[in-house]
């Protein structure tokens, strides 16, 4: 019962924080440059101060080195949900169009806007690392096979630049990270001012992001929450398929407790917020996916203590 309780306080947390976005925004407090400016401020601002502070105060060289090979873990766990993401594309007979759109929901997590809040509210900072190295190789994912994927579902012809995709992996928040990992394992003291400075931007990530979520769901409307079965498939991928198979390739690839159900956390994420922005951008079915944001925020909100409860 106490794991139960401890599930619920933290899942409580994040409702009440994306309750504030929720309502701010049906009172018509955010524009869309307003709530473009709120994503920029985390995931530019917020998100690599948090990174690099978090890392250089509470890590050490050799910690960090050990977390290297555990990227094995969600990359072949992704790998493989592509696959069966193929599968239920047939089995559902999802149409042409939002077939490669599908695919990409199903396998990538919100590891950062919900991920990261979600498990420090359950496990502290103490999970911090676990969960970069699942944003590590999530980030990587959607922005190389999970937007190409996108950009065939789009009216513009789907083409790969290198340099286009290398700008979107090495986005702020990874650059932060690797920043961090360089101060640590070089041995270098930033001025105290300026670690103070980064630890007050790096506060702002966690409601900002619940804000965002909130704002998001107010905008995409309630209403549209629907059960057809390209959402339902969706659904399965995120809140089924995918807690399944990160424990079962633990089964076979032992490993920490804490990185166990951070992974299985992680894994069984909503659909990640820039979907519906990529989908725009290529003409895909951003609809579609700003809904299956929407579904999957609010239903993790019942699953994640579920999933807690299964886990401990």
């Amino acid at each position: 019962m106490g794991v139960f309780v401890q599930s619920v306080q933290g899942i409580l947390i994040i409702i009440g924080l994306i309750a504030v976005g929720y309502f701010l925004a049906k009172r018509g407090w955010f524009s869309d440059d307003a709530t473009s400016l709120i994503a920029k401020i985390v995931t530019q601002v917020a998100l690599p101060t948090y990174m690099i502070y978090t890392i250089t105060h509470d890590f050490t060289a050799s910690m960090l080195v050990k977390l290297l090979p555990d990227l094995a873990i969600p990359v072949l766990s992704m790998t493989i949900l592509i696959g069966i993401s193929y599968i239920m594309i047939k089995v559902l007979h999802i149409q042409k169009g939002k077939r490669g759109l599908f695919s990409s929901m199903f396998f990538n997590s919100n590891t950062v806007f919900v991920g990261l809040p979600v498990n420090m509210a359950l496990f502290g900072t103490k999970s911090l690392p676990y969960v970069l190295v699942y944003y590590m190789a999530n980030t990587t994912f959607f922005w190389t096979l999970g937007t190409y994927l996108i950009q065939v579902d789009g009216e513009k012809s789907a083409t790969f630049s290198l340099k286009k995709t290398l700008g979107k992996v090495f986005s702020p928040p990874l650059l932060g990270f690797i920043i961090g990992l360089i101060l640590v394992v070089l041995n270098i003291n930033l001025p105290g001012f300026l670690m103070t400075d980064f630890q007050y931007l790096g506060n702002l990530t966690i409601p900002l992001s619940m804000i965002f979520i909130g704002i998001s769901i107010a905008h995409a409307g309630l209403t549209n929450v629907s059960f057809h079965k390209d959402n339902l498939g969706i659904l399965f991928g995120r809140f089924i398929m995918a807690p399944i198979l990160m424990s079962i390739l633990f089964i076979f690839i032992p490993g920490p407790a804490l990185m166990k159900q951070v992974f299985i956390i992680q894994s069984a994420m909503p659909v990640m917020t820039n979907a519906p922005v990529v989908a725009r951008l290529y003409g895909a079915d951003s609809d579609y996916a700003a809904i299956m944001v929407t579904e999957t925020t609010l239903l993790s909100l019942i699953v994640v203590p579920v999933l807690m409860m299964i886990i401990k």
